[in-house]
């Protein structure tokens, strides 16, 4: 090289030596105030800055000092904060709005994860169909936090991003054989199909049914094949032709005996607090048994959230307060309240609910001398739930869950003369516990430790003022579980997992009289334990997923043991088929029982009992189903085939109102059937048509007919409907159709001089078809920072159609033949406001 040459490099390295060393940092972090305070002593200048916007950020030393210029364009680059050179050697520290944005995806794969959480301090968004993310941060230092279930959560500065190209983000998915998803959007954006069987509603990227303005746990269940309510409560949730108590319902691992507000037609469980629901079938993981006909699994956030978000709701039926509290690092607190607002104003769509309850009750029919008065009817719930983090391997879980319903009315009768009133009242009572923490002891080992004790009751007192007599009744369920199980993988495609569960559940029933005096209290307590394991297998591609368990129950005080295999099987072929088998036994103890049909003023009928191994048997299941779906280009087309067999159920637990309503006789149920779902995806326009066929017919050999249809057996089933999403707004119709309930006439030209009714064949009629149309829609308003509202318009039955939903007879005060009918709902507008904070 010429020498000229050389100089001119020289001296051109020289000039920009300090600018080069001004951009090497030593590693050493320490706060950015520190640092600028020691940089005020060292070059003159000074940093006019907000203490708050410095309060949580580091950087490392420059390496050496250069001129202003480079000075700053170091501490922009490193900060992400702007750094503006005033006159005086002022220099303006502001904060810098970065555009974050990315393309999430699977590490193993490169497919897009959706539905994921990308959150930087109070700021968070959810990605879209193709992984996408976008959000303005103040900070390039800031944290932030990517999470997905299934997946490690990753946590790094905005600065580290690909901020200029919205580059790629990967997760790595978690080394145990998780559910994976396997049909995404099943029906509407936040209901997903897994690869076990399950389906999953998370309620974080939920969009919009309709009739629902606001969500409802298990309202939003019966938008799915083959569930529904044959009387529209969501007490009365069947699945596949099972009655309801044959569910297990579990909120966050505690199980629950009580399922709604107002006595069965609002959700018990508050959605705000709810995050995702697993609805299983089939094919039930063997650490779960007490629900032979399904499951419901509800759960809360399982992350620390390091922010404050909160939310105030308001609709025609309650108010509801939710709020996520940070406290510290490592924990955080969520809290979530609703009450009923009935005793300040009475709405439609209140003034519809109580209709809807108090048909054929004490409340609406009394003896024709008896008038009630001051109606009044309350209803809340508290949901608690604190999440902590000691370290990276321990996670620690507590919730508490309580929930209360209360009707008070007064009867009038005159009474010697005089004119008495007296008051009646019926009280519906829940409270639950849990404890659960989990440890992952290595990459391959985890165990999880989980207790819990929960309590139901529910009571009335029935004055009859004619008869001068106080009835009090009470049916009350006390059960205290723990579980524990171990997790061990041994090759990334097998995993190994086991556990031990004990479970002790009492249950009492009262029957108190006080004139003539009579006192009936009836008292057991069943112990139960259980050794349960499964082996899991996922193949190298992930296309395979195999699980096959077996859970042992030993029942003490019957000296039984109960055998129950489970398996899942999930085959993808051919890039967009899904081939699915479940298959399940499963049992029992508790089930629900009808004394008599105006057992607690009518509102409600059922009482809990635990089997006796006698009269009330042990109820054991059996089913298996076959499935299999197409996914492309925003069709699907899904369709699944099952059997169950369901032994140990009683005549008092089927809700029998025939020549049957009395009797005490054991039996069983079978169904088969078939779930189909077609559904298709325009950009922001989603569809679906679904269909179910059910048959089951009961099994009573002590019956004067040993075979005839279930109650339940509603054979065939179709809903269809529509959700448009804007940015902002969510629009959805639809309409539910289905045959109508089976029901026993009476034999006709009958004499009734006997004073009893002659019924003929069982179930042998069917009531008119059902159909219902309703709407909803959803528009949320941004108010400017972290602050949003959320308005809402729903309406059910939109063409007020009067569907019967049950009918019986029952003889009159003159010795007549009445009809009694039943009808859903009418036309029922609700409207939602609610402010969010997050």
């Amino acid at each position: 090289m010429h020498r000229r040459h050389l100089i001119g490099l020289f001296l051109w390295l020289l000039a920009a030596a300090p600018c080069v060393l001004a951009q090497q940092a030593t590693g050493e972090k320490i706060a950015l105030a520190t640092y600028l305070k020691g940089l005020e002593d060292s070059s003159g200048l000074l940093f006019n800055y907000d203490p708050e916007l410095l309060s949580r950020l580091e950087i490392a030393p420059a390496a050496a000092m250069g001129d202003a210029e480079s000075l700053l364009a170091y501490l922009r680059e490193q900060t992400g904060l702007r750094f503006t050179l005033l006159e005086g050697n002022i220099v303006a520290v502001e904060s810098g709005q970065l555009r974050l944005c990315g393309y999430l995806l699977n590490k193993d794969t490169s497919e897009p994860l959706v539905g994921a959480t990308v959150q930087a301090g109070s700021l968070a968004v959810i990605t879209d169909l193709d992984g996408y993310f976008q959000m303005e941060v103040p900070t390039g230092q800031l944290p932030v936090r990517i999470r997905h279930m299934g997946y490690r959560s990753l946590e790094r500065e905005v600065r580290f991003f690909d901020l200029e190209n919205c580059g790629p983000v990967y997760l790595i998915a978690e080394q145990v054989l998780l559910p994976e998803v396997v049909v995404s959007e099943f029906m509407i954006r936040g209901i997903d199909k897994l690869d076990d069987g399950s389906y999953r509603i998370d309620f974080r990227t939920f969009s919009l049914l309709p009739g629902l303005v606001d969500k409802d746990v298990l309202q939003a269940l019966q938008a799915l094949p083959g569930i529904l309510s044959a009387n529209e409560t969501v007490s009365n949730l069947n699945i596949r032709g099972g009655t309801h108590d044959q569910n297990l319902i579990l909120w966050d691992e505690i199980k629950m005996y009580q399922s709604g507000h107002f006595f069965g037609l609002i959700s018990l469980y508050n959605p705000q607090i709810t995050q995702r629901v697993l609805l299983r079938k089939n094919g039930t993981p063997p650490p779960y048994a007490g629900g032979v006909s399904g499951t419901i699994d509800m759960q809360t956030e399982t992350e620390v959230n390091p922010d404050f978000q909160a939310s105030l709701g308001l609709n025609f039926i309650d108010a509801s307060v939710f709020a996520d509290l940070p406290t510290g690092d490592r924990s955080s607190l969520q809290i979530a309240a609703r009450k009923a607002i009935n005793e300040l104003v009475e709405t439609p769509t209140y003034t519809s609910y109580f209709d809807r309850i108090s048909q054929d009750t004490e409340i609406s029919q009394n003896a024709s001398n008896t008038a009630n008065s001051d109606i009044g009817f309350d209803f809340y719930d508290f949901s608690f739930r604190w999440l902590y983090t000691p370290g990276n391997k321990d996670l620690i879980r507590l919730n508490l869950i309580t929930a209360f319903n209360d009707l008070t009315f007064n009867e009038n009768a005159p009474l010697n003369q005089q004119s008495v009133s007296r008051e009646s009242n019926l009280r519906q009572f829940s409270i639950g516990a849990g404890l659960h923490h989990r440890r992952q002891w290595s990459e391959d080992l985890s165990s999880e430790l989980t207790v819990y004790n929960t309590d139901y009751q529910l009571r009335s007192v029935n004055a009859n003022i004619q008869l001068d007599q106080r009835f009090l009744q009470e049916n009350k369920v006390s059960e205290t579980g723990a579980r524990l199980g171990l997790s061990h993988r041994l090759a990334r495609w097998l995993q190994l997992s086991g556990g031990y569960q004990f479970t002790e559940t009492k249950i009492t029933n009262l029957d108190d009289v006080d004139n003539p005096i009579f006192r009936n209290l009836e008292g057991n307590v069943l112990r139960s334990h259980a050794l349960f394991g499964t082996a899991g297998l996922l193949s190298a591609s992930g296309q395979t997923a195999f699980k096959l368990g077996l859970r042992a129950t030993y029942l003490d005080k019957f000296g039984r043991y109960l055998w129950e295999p489970r398996m899942s099987f999930n085959q993808r072929f051919l890039k967009h088929f899904n081939l699915e088998i479940l298959g399940e036994f499963n049992h029992q103890t508790t089930s629900q029982v009808i004394n008599f049909q105006d057992d607690f003023l009518g509102l409600e009928k059922r009482r809990w009992q635990l089997a006796d191994n006698d009269s009330i048997p042990v109820i054991e299941s059996r089913q298996g189903s076959v499935g299999i779906s197409f996914a492309r280009s925003g069709w699907l087309v899904s369709g699944e085939l099952f059997y169950k067999e369901v032994d140990g159920v009683t005549t008092q637990s089927q809700g029998f109102q025939d020549a049957y309503q009395f009797e005490r006789s054991a039996g069983r149920y079978d169904a088969y059937g078939a779930d189909f779902l077609l559904k298709k995806r325009f950009d922001q326009l989603e569809t679906w048509l679904s269909y179910a066929n059910l048959n089951s017919r009961y099994f009573f050999e002590q019956l004067p007919e040993p075979e005839f249809e279930s109650n339940l057996a509603i054979t065939h089933t179709i809903t269809a409907g529509a959700t448009f999403s804007a940015r902002n707004f969510l629009i959805s119709a639809g309409f539910n159709w289905h045959s109508g309930r089976p029901y026993t006439q009476p034999v006709p030209l009958q004499d009734l001089t006997a004073g009893t009714i002659q019924y003929g064949p069982a179930n042998a009629h069917r009531l008119p078809d059902y159909l219902r149309l309703d709407a909803s829609a959803l528009y949320e308003i941004r108010l400017g920072g972290q602050t949003a509202m959320d308005l809402g318009l729903s309406v059910w039955n939109l063409l007020d159609r009067p569907n019967a939903i049950n009918r019986f007879y029952r003889l009159g005060s003159q010795g007549q033949l009445e009809t009694r009918t039943q009808y859903s709902l009418g036309m029922t507008p609700n409207v939602l406001v609610r402010m969010r904070l997050n």
